[in-house]
């Protein structure tokens, strides 16, 4: 009954979570900005419910962002996946359009080792208007303020997923800058972002293993950092782990909705 619950109707109830975050270095001309911060559709998740995914972009148009950040996983399998739900998905919309990374899923490594679903993965991606970072960096502006939003691939310390990262050149030229990073795998923060000047990190892949009971996942059980909002120990940093709109392994959610988050960022007041 309750994985019944789960697939008829928990998975289908996206869930929008609203999260301010302040900054002391934040532009003036940043304060207020919107992102939409998205994960691991795993676009077979939707192969049959192509309507609920055009429920969940219009939910995203509905918060206004001025961009939307998608950290990886947009596949499960092979590209085919994505046709399906293609058309929903060029549609958001946002003032800065979509940026996004790559996931482990999404080298195709789970049905070929070849390279070349990657690529067919890249060009249906960049062929829906989103704007993917391969070990990139994409400045946005704001009059004459900006930001930095830095795209790592998928970096993993696991033997089993694609580590194809690489944060010094995706940060290449932007020192001084408020920078952004997404990052598929949450454990990247602690091993290389954590500690250095980088604000705000998002990621995903963890799904919270498509399970919570009372605000308690297994997915604790295999990361320190699984789901929602972590802050660095000097109060500088944070980290948000988007536990995603499709599923994996089991398609079902029990507690752990789909998720869209809504990331307000806030300058500080000064003393």
């Amino acid at each position: 009954v309750v994985i019944a619950y789960g697939t008829l109707v928990e998975r289908n109830r996206f869930e929008v979570n609203e999260v301010v975050l302040e900054f002391d270095d934040l532009p003036e001309s940043f304060d207020g900005y919107r992102i939409v911060h998205l994960s691991d559709i795993h676009a077979r998740s939707f192969s049959k419910r192509t309507k609920q995914m055009q429920k969940a972009v219009d939910m995203i148009n509905g918060t206004d962002p001025d961009l939307v950040a998608f950290t990886g996983d947009l596949i499960s399998l092979v590209p085919d996946e994505l046709d399906c739900i293609a058309p929903a998905l060029s549609a958001i919309k946002a003032k800065d359009g979509v940026i996004s990374v790559l996931g482990n899923h999404d080298y195709g490594t789970y049905a070929d080792t070849s390279g070349v679903l990657v690529d067919d993965l890249i060009t249906k991606e960049r062929d829906m208007g989103w704007n993917l970072l391969l070990n990139e960096h994409k400045v946005l502006h704001r009059g004459l303020d900006s930001i930095v939003v830095v795209g790592v691939e998928n970096t993993s310390s696991s033997h089993f997923f694609p580590s194809n990262g690489d944060l010094t050149k995706a940060s290449e030229g932007t020192e001084g800058a408020f920078r952004i990073v997404l990052t598929h795998d949450p454990l990247h923060w602690e091993s290389e972002i954590l500690g250095q000047d980088y604000p705000l990190t998002l990621s995903g892949h963890t799904h919270a293993m498509q399970l919570s009971l009372f605000g308690w996942s297994p997915s604790s059980l295999m990361f320190k950092h699984s789901d929602g909002l972590y802050t660095s120990d000097s109060g500088s940093q944070h980290l948000y782990v988007n536990v995603g709109l499709g599923e994996t392994i089991f398609p079902a959610r029990i507690g752990a909705r789909p998720e869209i988050t809504l990331i307000t960022l806030k300058k500080r007041a000064q003393n």
